[in-house]
């Protein structure tokens, strides 16, 4: 199951990643995306609306690929599997954590930075892994340097924390990167103000990205 959903989000490349204040707004959200073709999103346990929205997109908008973010918790693990979320992903990795996951059928992303962190992600088995805080942490420069004594064993990065248009594209380059989670997909503010006619655009552009630097490679 797990190998399924992030092969989708592989096929993508993007991942929108979303902190909602009000729970109203995902489905416009939802529709948003699905208008940009970008039928995936990631909804932060970073505010008390997110497992309300999560629920709501699975079961108004079941095309969406919807994941909990910020998963720190045995607590956030169980309410985002009740909220009906198909992944979740993490800032670290908590062996607790990653092991909870597996137990209850949730596929899970946890949050790399060493070597150390790649390795003890490999001896739990998880192969789908995010780079975060990506800019912080030496940005594409570093994710090349960890990819070279990784990759022969099957790892893929999802790089974020500083992602945007203007560096995208040298993320994207890189073989080990299965996709990249990014906040200017859909703006706080966008939220905030229910301005949802830009979104489509910037999912359009992000998907022309990587369908260009996919055939470049």
């Amino acid at each position: 199951m797990s190998e399924e959903i992030f092969n989708q989000i592989a096929r993508l490349g993007i991942v929108p990643v979303i902190a909602i204040e009000n729970a109203a707004a995902a489905v416009p959200l939802a529709d948003a995306l699905i208008a940009g073709g970008l039928p995936v999103v990631e909804i932060t346990f970073r505010t008390a609306a997110a497992a309300e929205a999560i629920r709501k997109i699975a079961k108004e908008r079941p095309q969406i690929i919807i994941g909990a973010g910020t998963v720190l918790t045995r607590a956030n693990v169980e309410a985002a599997k009740a909220s009906g979320a198909a992944f979740a992903v993490a800032p670290g990795l908590n062996p607790e954590i990653v092991k909870y996951a597996r137990e209850v059928g949730l596929p899970f992303v946890p949050g790399i930075a060493t070597p150390s962190d790649i390795e003890l992600g490999l001896s739990l088995g998880c192969k789908f892994l995010k780079f975060f805080p990506a800019e912080a942490n030496g940005g594409v420069k570093m994710l090349e340097a960890l990819s070279g004594p990784y990759q022969h064993a099957g790892i893929r990065f999802m790089p974020t924390g500083g992602v945007n248009p203007a560096n995208l594209e040298s993320y994207l380059k890189l073989g080990t990167v299965a996709a990249v989670g990014g906040t200017w997909i859909a703006k706080k503010e966008d939220l905030a103000n229910g301005n949802w006619g830009d979104i489509p655009g910037r999912c359009q552009a992000a998907l022309q990205m990587v369908a260009q630097t996919r055939a470049a490679r």
